[in-house]
């Protein structure tokens, strides 16, 4: 395991669930616009994108920090996963639409 210090910002947590959030946006959008089978669009949706992100880690670092006393990180934390993720979301939704 890698060593990260009390109260850092969980970078790496943070970039896999905006980077989920796109590929299921994408998956969505060719869904509706371009016909992929529903089936796939479940599979890889829930399947992949369930497993490649993660909330409890998101939520245990969420809290961690805050146990930390880094309140301000914390909510950037909080904040800025969930802007980036829904816009990561409507930008794989926009292209997969196209």
């Amino acid at each position: 395991m890698q060593y990260r210090s009390p109260g850092a910002f969980p970078r790496g947590t943070w970039l896999i669930n905006v980077t989920g959030s796109f590929v299921l946006g994408l998956l969505v959008g060719l869904g509706a616009r371009h016909a992929l089978p529903d089936r796939v669009v479940v599979i890889a949706g829930v399947g992949f994108c369930g497993a490649y992100t993660t909330f409890s880690t998101f939520s245990y670092e969420l809290v961690h920090l805050r146990e930390e006393r880094q309140v301000g990180k914390s909510l950037l934390y909080g904040a800025s996963s969930l802007a980036a993720g829904l816009s990561a979301a409507a930008a794989g939704l926009a292209i997969g639409s196209f």
